[in-house]
């Protein structure tokens, strides 16, 4: 378990980043077209929902470690934080896949339809993946 904490914190820490970075770019857009405000705001809530995420799996990482002090390891709000954990870390992946989905909108329509359809597909399978 604690391993997975790791891991999650880790790949929520590097999505996190992107989603962040590509917040930024989109922030200072000069285009006035809706499409830019709803990509900045799916890529925020992505990036916000990682950070949380980043958190929650240090914390599960420190309290399951084998060398964790007692009153530590006794915790019992284990099973919130790994329901945190799931819950962000979802949230930030299907924020990040709309944020660049609705990115090709902000060029041209051509782009719009395929990065559109990329997103979707990649929710699609990301969902089943999740199901299993």
């Amino acid at each position: 378990m604690s391993e997975i904490g790791r891991q999650i914190a880790f790949l929520s820490a590097f999505l996190g980043g992107f989603a962040a970075t590509f917040l930024g770019i989109l922030l200072q857009s000069s285009n006035n077209r809706r499409h830019v405000g709803w990509a900045a705001g799916a890529a925020a809530i992505a990036s916000v929902s990682f950070i949380v995420a980043v958190i929650a799996g240090t914390i599960v990482a420190l309290v399951v470690h084998p060398d964790a002090p007692a009153n530590v390891a006794k915790s019992t709000f284990l099973p919130q934080v790994r329901g945190v954990i799931f819950v962000t870390f979802t949230m930030g992946i299907y924020g990040i896949l709309l944020s660049l989905g609705l990115s090709g909108w902000i060029r041209s329509r051509a782009l719009g339809i395929t990065t559109s359809t990329a997103a979707f597909l990649a929710a699609i399978l990301i969902s089943l993946f999740v199901k299993w």
